[in-house]
């Protein structure tokens, strides 16, 4: 499972136009799976990404989680992010999980993310979306479970 992590003044995303999901001052999470990922990993990433301390205190540092900002989760399907770019000038998408283990993988992460009180939204499984991000600092995080 591999997580590219934006800290977001605030993000959204539309599917064919329509806005389907919208946050204000949080993390925007891109989330992918591969081959051997199981569901064993989703409550560890989902603990880990919603206690990081990536948020800035009174003092400028990163002191604070999304919970302590009661900040909001955007949570996106990203396959891509299992590319294997080592060859060719074409990207390789076979390390990726399996489209309908990936979309198991991926509500389950979702439902977790919401039983920690955290409000989510989320993008749609496998549409073709479009991602409007107001990156903070710019703070980014890549985390492979």
């Amino acid at each position: 499972m591999r997580v590219l992590i934006q800290r977001v003044g605030s993000a959204s995303v539309e599917v064919e136009n329509r806005l389907v999901g919208s946050i204000g001052p949080g993390l925007l999470l891109f989330v992918g799976f591969g081959h051997s990922d199981s569901p064993d990993l989703l409550p560890q990433a989902v603990r880990k990404i919603s206690e990081m301390r990536v948020f800035s205190d009174d003092n400028g540092k990163l002191n604070l989680s999304l919970r302590d900002i009661g900040g909001q989760a955007l949570i996106v399907s990203q396959f891509t992010l299992y590319a294997n770019c080592s060859r060719g000038r074409r990207p390789d998408f076979t390390p990726a999980a399996d489209p309908a283990i990936a979309e198991q993988l991926y509500d389950n992460f979702v439902a977790l993310f919401r039983e920690t009180g955290i409000e989510v939204q989320t993008g749609i499984f496998a549409a073709d979306m479009r991602v409007n991000l107001i990156n903070d600092g710019p703070v980014t995080f890549f985390l492979e479970f």
